[in-house]
């Protein structure tokens, strides 16, 4: 099952859907309806995602500079505080992901021609992770269980290991440029899938989208995400599962 909505993050962003509290009284809601139960559930896995639109919504907001670790830290409080409630529904075992380096997407390498991530913003996103491992380390301890019911599945150490042209993807060598997306507006005033008022494009695609590893300015290609999945990160992380 999947209760995710596109654009939302832990807290209320600028998309106007259920954040992740509201998506987990969804599941509640389910097994108050006897649709599911608990014994269902304790053979059951959740991943919990986040994708960083929490973040987002403070810059677009105007969040000060000095206000970023306060607002991070809460903002991992919140996960952990939802991945216990999961937890005590029933689910066994409940997964979050690290946060890929948000500095190296295109809306952010687009300032270099696509050369060169932001280091500002992938330091911030360094102590989100750092906050992140605590807290599952904080609910492991906690769970007092044998095994590991809280796991994260390292998606940065993933993003990084493509980026770096560390890993291979369909049987050939790399990416060309990790940075460069396949559907890109015409101009900073557009973005992948604009049109004007007579319906006209104002973006371009690449040729080959199997050649990129991002589709748009923050979302990897099928292509992209497989080469993520096939990292030694990512398979050392399925194995805790």
């Amino acid at each position: 099952m999947n209760f995710a909505y596109g654009g939302t993050g832990v807290f209320n962003t600028l998309i106007a859907e259920p954040n992740m509290t509201i998506q987990i009284d969804y599941l509640q809601q389910l097994l108050n309806e006897s649709v599911y139960n608990k014994r269902k559930l304790r053979s059951s896995m959740a991943l919990v995602s986040l994708a960083g639109n929490d973040y987002s919504t403070y810059t677009q907001k105007n969040g000060s500079p000095e206000g970023w670790p306060s607002f991070i830290k809460s903002v991992v409080d919140q996960l952990a505080v939802n991945m216990k409630r999961i937890h005590n529904m029933g689910v066994r075992k409940v997964a979050v992901n690290t946060l890929q380096p948000l500095g190296c997407l295109p809306r952010s390498t687009i300032q270099s021609s696509f050369r060169q991530c932001n280091t500002t913003e992938n330091n911030l996103v360094d102590l989100h992770n750092v906050y992140l491992q605590q807290a599952i380390e904080k609910l492991n301890t906690e769970a007092n269980s044998t095994d590991n019911r809280f796991i994260t599945l390292d998606l940065h150490s993933a993003f990084w290991t493509v980026f770096n042209n560390e890993t291979v993807h369909q049987g050939e060598s790399t990416f060309e440029n990790p940075y460069e997306p396949c559907c890109i507006g015409i101009s900073t005033q557009y973005s992948c899938g604009s049109v004007d008022g007579n319906g006209v494009k104002k973006y371009t695609l690449c040729a080959d989208r199997k050649s990129r590893f991002f589709w748009d300015a923050v979302h990897p290609t099928q292509e992209g995400w497989h080469a993520i999945f096939s990292t030694p990160a990512m398979q050392k992380s399925l194995e805790q599962f």
